[in-house]
């Protein structure tokens, strides 16, 4: 039996950025490893600059994400499936980088960013061998953060509270089936015979703003958005 603590990601908006410059800020369609370690960290009270204490954090938790349906009630009481919607900001930034390399910067650029809508996720936390920060260290985190938590960009506050529950069971597909609601595209770290996706978001600690690749593996259907 493995351990396995469950957070929920709800908020009005989310951005989960993937490369980018400073022109373009995509997002990607569920949390990255990145975010989610970013998340933890402010909940864990760590600075930017505290490389030791964010390799500790990275090196001691795996997860997996699931994409949650989302669903309405009408009028008639029949149910409508609410999908996730990406939408770009637009505005402008003064004192950029010039052609977005190098230390020379432009009075003001024009930038394009994206958010999502009406999504929702449900992460499952497990230790790695030889973790140094284990799962009650997490759990006391995510209930009582230290810095405030938002779901990708400071723009981006959360609705609920983080923590969900605490679970032992056999993995983390099991966790899942006991966290509502059921279905939904799940992106896992246990190795499984499915389908398999190359990402690249794990963050290089003494190497700010670059990442390595991991592997996902794919439980369910695409969740492909508006």
């Amino acid at each position: 039996m493995g351990d396995f603590l469950i957070l929920k990601l709800h908020g009005p908006m989310q951005a989960w950025g993937e490369h980018t410059f400073e022109g373009l800020r995509p997002s990607a369609n569920f949390p990255t490893r990145s975010g989610v370690l970013g998340l933890l960290g402010a909940c864990l009270g760590i600075a930017r600059n505290e490389h030791e204490r964010l390799q500790a954090l990275a090196d001691s938790v795996a997860m997996a994400v699931r994409l949650d349906k989302r669903s309405v009630t009408r009028k008639d009481g029949t149910a409508r499936l609410l999908r996730m919607v990406k939408m770009t900001d637009y505005h402008t930034v003064k004192d950029a980088r010039e052609g977005y390399v190098g230390l020379k910067s432009h009075e003001t650029i024009q930038t394009w960013r994206e958010y999502l809508y009406d999504a929702e996720y449900t992460v499952v936390l497990w230790n790695r061998p030889n973790a140094v920060l284990n799962l009650d260290e997490l759990e006391a985190a995510v209930k009582r953060p230290i810095f405030t938590p938002y779901l990708g960009r400071r723009s981006c506050p959360l609705s609920r509270p983080l923590f969900e529950k605490r679970l032992e069971t056999a993995n983390a597909l099991e966790a899942l089936r006991w966290i509502a609601p059921q279905g939904g595209t799940i992106y896992s770290e246990e190795k499984a015979d499915v389908r398999m996706k190359r990402v690249r978001d794990v963050p290089l600690i003494q190497q700010p703003r670059q990442f390595a690749g991991r592997n996902l593996y794919v439980h369910g259907g695409e969740h492909v958005p508006e």
